[in-house]
């Protein structure tokens, strides 16, 4: 049975190389067929699903360094991921407004994610 801090790294991992993948395949594939304002969104779900792929490494570390459950701002983060950086990706490629609209929803998942980490982390007795 695979535990659930291999789960959480494989998942962080994941996305990690997802990220490259279509960040590789914006600047090569898409970036002749894109306008710069398009190619602008797609970059930036391709920078926030990096900087929370480190967030999902470090928040599984301290879950697990520090004896903290972590499962849900770690989930918040993989479901902004999902919401922001992959709707940002499909409106800048299909300029469909209905992506676009979502976006702020996955906005809305990192920052619950942050806030519930910042109240385990404070109500934690020792680190």
């Amino acid at each position: 049975m695979i535990s659930n801090a291999k789960k959480e790294l494989i998942i962080a991992a994941s996305f990690f190389a997802l990220a490259v993948m279509l960040g590789a395949f914006g600047a090569h594939g898409l970036k002749p067929h894109l306008s710069v304002k398009a190619l602008a969104t797609y970059q930036t779900g391709i920078q926030y699903q990096f900087l929370h792929a480190i967030a999902l490494f470090i928040v599984s570390f301290i879950g697990h360094q520090f004896k903290m459950r972590i499962q849900l701002p770690f989930w918040f983060f993989c479901v902004g991921i999902l919401l922001f950086s992959f709707n940002c990706y499909l409106y800048a490629v299909s300029s469909i407004k209905t992506f676009a609209m979502i976006v702020p929803l996955g906005g809305v998942c990192f920052i619950i994610g942050w806030l519930i980490l910042i109240v385990k982390i404070f109500k934690k007795e020792t680190l």
